[in-house]
């Protein structure tokens, strides 16, 4: 859908340069943009690798192991199905802790070992269970101390202060997630109000 939605915006644009006599404008703006890509793609390797190099020295000093020891009491209550000395628990910490430290190559093993821990115990293997919503709503939400992203952005754009940003976007993390969260016991618990109707309206 995407791709449809880029393609009438070029063939829009090359039609408005042709109907107004500019056709020259797409020329210049295909080098120019050009140009502008790989500037932005060299200055986003630069700080991209610095921030990712400090979340990698900072896993291998033990800190993502410390923090997903720290986070473990908070995350339990989201996964009530899950038992403390669960395989798929102590995989879920682990993604919440890296993606916490901007480690989104680190995180990604993480929650997909955690989903094949939950489909391996899953009784209905064609649909998801608790866990596994509230394990996406996590990711989903992308609550992070590290916005590399972001940072690496600004800076490539001449941005003063780069890290302007991280405050705020460590909030709107924070209300994603909570909100998230929320969101995903509340429909969890109204899909199972509605599973027992259905069980006493057929009983």
């Amino acid at each position: 859908m995407m791709n449809l939605v880029w393609l009438l915006m070029i063939l829009g644009g090359i039609i408005a340069a042709a109907a107004t006599g500019q056709i020259d404008l797409v020329a210049k703006s295909i080098v120019s943009g050009g140009e502008q890509a790989i500037t932005l793609c060299l200055a986003l390797v630069a700080v991209l690798s610095f921030w990712m190099g400090i979340a990698r020295v900072a896993e291998k000093a033990g800190l993502l192991r410390v923090l997903a020891r720290l986070l473990v009491p908070f995350l339990r209550p989201f996964f009530p199905s899950l038992r403390d000395d669960d395989e798929a628990l102590k995989h879920i910490v682990l993604n919440f802790s890296a993606n916490l430290l901007g480690l989104g190559n680190a995180a990604t093993p993480f929650g997909l070992k955690a989903m094949r821990a939950m489909q391996d115990k899953n009784s209905d293997p064609d649909t998801a269970t608790d866990a596994m919503c509230t394990l996406l709503v996590l990711n989903t939400a992308g609550m992070t101390f590290i916005p590399s992203s972001v940072i690496a952005l600004r800076a490539a754009s001449g941005s003063q202060d780069p890290t302007a940003t991280v405050a705020i976007t460590l909030l709107a993390g924070v209300v994603a997630t909570s909100t998230g969260l929320v969101a995903d016991y509340l429909f969890r618990r109204l899909r199972h109000r509605v599973a027992k109707r259905g069980k006493h309206k057929w009983h």
